[in-house]
C-alpha cells in the first residue's frame, strides 16, 4: 500500500485513482509530552541571523546548537573558532544552525561554555544545493474543470454546512509547512499568500518569488483541503474563505523535512500571524527522538522551542498522527530511521518522540476511513495521543499544475483539522491557541471503539479517534471567549497514586485583584477521577477546591470551571493541587488555564 524509497516506508500519502505519484519520500506525524526539562515561554520577536557561510565541501554536516535565548553572539563565535560555520541563528530561541565538516564538531561544542546542547540534523551531507539553492519549477496549468462537486469528507466533518454560515475570514492565515505549494493553481491562487510565503529548506528562510512552490506535490494536496477556493473550479476547501501561505520545509530531491528546517518554518509561522499551521511530516530522519541519544536531544529541544515560539505568538500547530498503523503510546521499536542514510531496528520507549505532533500544545490528527467512523487501516492511534480524528482516505484535492488527485494518509486528515481551526478563529478572532485546541475536541463528533482490542478508553475519547471527529458547523456556530488576560501552562506533570502534585502559573501585569469570575480551564488526563480532588491555590496560600472525589470510574477531566478570587491580588504565582486518594489508577496534568 505504501511507496517505499530504498526499502525504508516514510508515507505521508497514497495515491489513490491517479496516475500522479510522490516524487520522494514524504514523512508524517503524532502526539505527547516532551519527556525533558520544560521549555520557556518564548516571545520576543525573533531575530534570523544568516552570515554567509564558507563554500560547501564534501562531508558538510548540519548541526543543531542549543544555548540561551536572546544574544547569540559568543556562542556563534565559538561555532567559527571550532571548525564550523553559522548557516542560520533563532536568536529568540536560542538556536544556531551551524554546517561543518569536522567530525569531532558536536563533541567540541558541547564542552563550550553557554552551550547546552549539540546535535546533529541529519547521517548525511548537507546537500551543495543549500548553499546556492534552485528555484522550484513554475508549471504549466491544466484547464480548469467547469465542476465542483462536493465531496464526501466535507460532509462528514459538515463543512458545506459551514460554509452558508461562515466560509472563513480573509484576515486568517493559515501556513502550509510543507513540499510547497503551486500558488498559479486555479483553486488556490484566489487565497493565496504570497507576502507570507517563503522556503525554509536546508533551515534559512529563502524570500525569493517562487521559492515556496512545490517540489513535490503533497503541499498542494494539503493547501487545497485547508482553503481550495469557492469558485465553481474543481474542489473546495474546508475553509475556503481564508488566507493560505506556503511555508517549504521539505528539501528538493528527497522531500525530506529536517529539524533545521522545521525550526525556521515554526519560527517564521510566529512571526507572521500565522493563526493556524498545518505539519503533515515528522521531523527526518528520526521518525522517533529519544532524549537518551545527545543528538536527538538537541533536535527535541530545537523544534520544541520553536513551536513554543509560535504557541506563544498565537499560533496553533495541527499536525498528522502517522501511518504505521502503530500504538503511539505504547511504542517499543523503529526500524524506519535514520531514513537519510541506512535504518537500524532500534528499541525506544514513550520517551521517544514524533516531532512536531508529540510536543505540548500540538493537535494530532487520526485518519478516519472512508465511511467517516471507522480507523483508517494506516492511521496511527494512542490512548492519551490522538485528539481528534478527520477524514484521511481517498481525499480528493489539488495537485500542481491545475490537476487534481485522490490522496490517503493521515497527511490529509490534519488539514481537514486546520480548516476547521481556521474557521473557528474566523468566528472567534479572539481565541488563542488553547481555545482553539480546546473546541475542536469539545466540538467533535464522539465515535464510539469498533470491536477492536487496540481501542481502548470510552466513546468520548478514545485511543482511535480522540476526542472523535471534527465539526465545522458547530466551528462557525460558537459563542467567543471571555475577555481577560489569558496564562496557560502546558507542561506535563504526572500524578502518581496517593499523590500530591502542583503546576504553577506565574500571572503578571494584571491590575488589582482577580475577578468574581476567574476561569480556571482543567485538562487532567486520569482514568478514575472518583480519586482525585483537584484545588485552586492563589498566590497567598487560599484554596479553591474546584473538584472533590467525583465522577467514579469516568476518565479525565476537561472542564473550565469558575471562582470567585474577587478576594485575591491577581499577580503572583497560582497553583493547580491534584491530590491522588487511591491506588491503581495514575495520570496526568497535561494543561491547565486562568483567564482573568
Amino acid at each position: 500500500m505504501f511507496s517505499q524509497i530504498s526499502g525504508r516506508v516514510r508515507l505521508a500519502a497514497t495515491v489513490l485513482g491517479t496516475a500522479l505519484a510522490l516524487a520522494g519520500p514524504v514523512s508524517l506525524a503524532q502526539a505527547a509530552p516532551l519527556d525533558n526539562e520544560p521549555l520557556a515561554a518564548f516571545t520576543a520577536a525573533a531575530r534570523t541571523n544568516t552570515a554567509a557561510p564558507a563554500a560547501w565541501a564534501a562531508g558538510t554536516r548540519a548541526y543543531l546548537v542549543i544555548t540561551a535565548p536572546g544574544d547569540t553572539t559568543a556562542v556563534r563565535t565559538a561555532v567559527a573558532n571550532n571548525g564550523g560555520s553559522v548557516f542560520a541563528s533563532y536568536d529568540a530561541i536560542g538556536v544556531i544552525v551551524a554546517h561543518s565538516t569536522s567530525a569531532s564538531f558536536a563533541a567540541t561544542m558541547r564542552g563550550v561554555s553557554g552551550v547546552q546542547k549539540v546535535g546533529a540534523t541529519r547521517t548525511s551531507d548537507v546537500p551543495a544545493d543549500a548553499y546556492n539553492p534552485a528555484l522550484p519549477a513554475n508549471p504549466s496549468q491544466a484547464t480548469a474543470p467547469t465542476t465542483e462537486p462536493v465531496r464526501s469528507d466535507m460532509t462528514q466533518i459538515k463543512a458545506d454546512q459551514a460554509w452558508a454560515v461562515n466560509p472563513g475570514s480573509a484576515s486568517v492565515k493559515v501556513g502550509i509547512l510543507d513540499t510547497g505549494v503551486d500558488d498559479q493553481h486555479q483553486d488556490l491562487a484566489p487565497n493565496f499568500n504570497a507576502a507570507d510565503s517563503v522556503s525554509c529548506a536546508y533551515g534559512k528562510t529563502d524570500t525569493r518569488a517562487g521559492a515556496w512552490r512545490d517540489v513535490d506535490q503533497h503541499g498542494t494536496h494539503v493547501a487545497g483541503t485547508v482553503a481550495a477556493a469557492k469558485n465553481g473550479k474543481g474542489a473546495i476547501g474546508v475553509a475556503p474563505g481564508v488566507r493560505i501561505s506556503s511555508v517549504r520545509i521539505a528539501e528538493p530531491g528527497t522531500t525530506l523535512f529536517f529539524a533545521e528546517n522545521t525550526i525556521c518554518g515554526l519560527v517564521w509561522a510566529g512571526d507572521h500571524g500565522f493563526k493556524v499551521t498545518n505539519n503533515s511530516y515528522y521531523t527526518d530522519p528520526w521518525q522517533f527522538n529519544c532524549p537518551n541519544d545527545l543528538d536527538q536531544a538537541a533536535i527535541l529541544e530545537g523544534v520544541g522551542r520553536a513551536q513554543a515560539y509560535a504557541d506563544g505568538k498565537g499560533s496553533l500547530q495541527v499536525a498528522a498522527a502517522g501511518n504505521s498503523n502503530v500504538d503511539l503510546a505504547n511504542k517499543t521499536s523503529d526500524a524506519s530511521s535514520p531514513n537519510d542514510s541506512t535504518p537500524v531496528n532500534r528499541t525506544i520507549t514513550n520517551d521517544c518522540l514524533d516531532i512536531p505532533a508529540e510536543l505540548p500544545g500540538v493537535v494530532t490528527v487520526a485518519a478516519n476511513g472512508t465511511n467517516g467512523s471507522s480507523k483508517a487501516s494506516f492511521s496511527n492511534y494512542g490512548r492519551d495521543v490522538i485528539e481528534v480524528s478527520a477524514p484521511g482516505e481517498s481525499v480528493y484535492s489539488t495537485a500542481p499544475g491545475g490537476k487534481y488527485a485522490s490522496l490517503s494518509g493521515t497527511s490529509m486528515a490534519s488539514p481537514h483539522v486546520a480548516g476547521v481551526a481556521a474557521l473557528l478563529a474566523s468566528a472567534n478572532p479572539a481565541y488563542t491557541p488553547a481555545d482553539i485546541r480546546a473546541k475542536l475536541g469539545q466540538q467533535a463528533t464522539d465515535l464510539a471503539c469498533p470491536s477492536d482490542a487496540r481501542c481502548t478508553g470510552t466513546t468520548a475519547k478514545n485511543s482511535f479517534f480522540g476526542e472523535g471527529r471534527v465539526d465545522a458547523l458547530k466551528a462557525v456556530s460558537g459563542s467567543t471567549p471571555p475577555a481577560g488576560a489569558y496564562f496557560e501552562n502546558l507542561t506535563d506533570v504526572a500524578i502518581a497514586d496517593n499523590a500530591t502534585v502542583e503546576s504553577s502559573l506565574t500571572v503578571s501585569g494584571v491590575t488589582g485583584n482577580a475577578p468574581a469570575t476567574l476561569k480556571v480551564g482543567v485538562d487532567i488526563k486520569h482514568t478514575y477521577i472518583g480519586d482525585l480532588k483537584v484545588d485552586l491555590v492563589a498566590p497567598d496560600g487560599s484554596v479553591y477546591t474546584l473538584h472533590n472525589r467525583t465522577g467514579s470510574g469516568t476518565d479525565n477531566i476537561a472542564q473550565t470551571y469558575t471562582v470567585n478570587a474577587s478576594s485575591e491580588v491577581a499577580n503572583g504565582v497560582w497553583k493547580l493541587r491534584v491530590n491522588d486518594n487511591a491506588s491503581q489508577d495514575t495520570g496526568k496534568i497535561d494543561a491547565w488555564n486562568l483567564t482573568f
